[in-house]
């Protein structure tokens, strides 16, 4: 007699991590913005976000942040890497498409990569953000 529910229990305990399982690896898979937003607040708790743009295939994000600064999220598993750019922290240039951004980040080449948009404007917009963020050096430099 007992045997019975004790099989019942484990098909529904298989179920049950079979469905955990296959939700896990959807996230994996595809990033969630609201997480991305929550995890660039906890990292940075002073900066406030105007702006985000994700990439094509969402794995990263670009964020503008309220004092002009810019900011990265790129996905790592269920959880996001955050990074505050610096001025003079990253060399942005054209990718070949027209739609993207190759970006070397001197300070974190972890991040490196090509990071293509879903438009050229929206590449155009994130490049403005991050010319946005440089300060410009507000002593004249002296030729020796």
């Amino acid at each position: 007699m007992g045997w019975p529910i004790v099989i019942i229990c484990v098909l529904i305990a298989a179920m049950f991590y079979m469905r955990m399982k296959a939700r896990a690896d959807k996230d994996r898979r595809e990033p969630d913005a609201g997480i991305a937003i929550l995890d660039f607040g906890r990292a940075f708790p002073d900066e406030a976000i105007r702006a985000i743009h994700a990439t094509a295939d969402e794995k990263a994000y670009f964020v503008r942040l309220h004092d002009g600064k810019a900011g990265f999220m790129a996905a790592h598993g269920t959880h996001f890497v955050c990074h505050l750019i610096e001025a003079g922290k990253v060399n942005v240039g054209n990718a070949t498409s027209g739609r993207g951004l190759i970006m070397h980040f001197t300070d974190f080449s972890h991040l490196d990569g090509v990071y293509e948009f879903e438009s050229p404007d929206i590449a155009a917009e994130v490049s403005l953000w991050l010319l946005g963020s440089f300060h410009p050096i507000s002593e004249p430099v002296q030729a020796r």
